[in-house]
Formats: structure tokens, C-alpha cells, sequence
């Protein structure tokens, strides 16, 4: 098993020395990817949400948009506040 490990690490090696400059850029992004965090990895290769989205949960939606239009809710800071935290400052 571990040969078969080195033989693909050299085949890899040679593969990135093959390569031509422009496609560097794309063959290192990848690299990177494979090494995210395996959790990380399957949350961006997970699917995407196939529930419908309900006639009921746009008028909730629309609602709370039209709420929060008309100056109504809590703001960022206020939330932060009530859990004793302080608003990040502005830099």
C-alpha cells in the first residue's frame, strides 16, 4: 500500500512539473481544496436544500421584511447589548 502511495506522490510531481504555467494557478486552488477540513469538505460538497419553499413562509418573510422596513426589530447593537457584548468598532 505505502508503494502505491509513493508511486502516486511521484506521479503527482510529475504531473505538476508538466504543467503549463497557465493552468499553476487552477492545479494549486485545487490542491488547496483537498486540503480543507474534512468537515468543512463535506459541507461544500453537500447538496443543496430541496425543500420547497412554502406560500406560508414568504408571507412570514414578507412580513418581518416589511417589519423591519417600517423601523420595527432589534438592531445589531442591541442584540449584542442584552448579551453583554460590545459592538465591534469601526475601523
Amino acid at each position: 500500500m505505502d508503494g502505491d502511495i509513493d508511486n502516486g506522490r511521484q506521479e503527482l510531481h510529475l504531473l505538476v512539473d508538466q504543467l503549463p504555467m497557465d493552468q499553476v494557478a487552477a492545479a494549486l486552488q485545487y490542491m488547496r481544496y483537498l486540503r480543507i477540513d474534512p468537515v468543512v469538505l463535506s459541507l461544500l460538497n453537500a447538496p443543496s436544500d430541496d425543500e420547497p419553499y412554502t406560500e406560508e413562509q414568504r408571507a412570514r418573510d414578507a412580513g418581518a421584511a416589511a417589519s423591519i422596513a417600517g423601523g420595527e426589530g432589534i438592531s445589531h447593537a442591541e442584540v449584542l447589548r442584552e448579551f453583554g457584548l460590545q459592538p465591534p468598532e469601526h475601523v
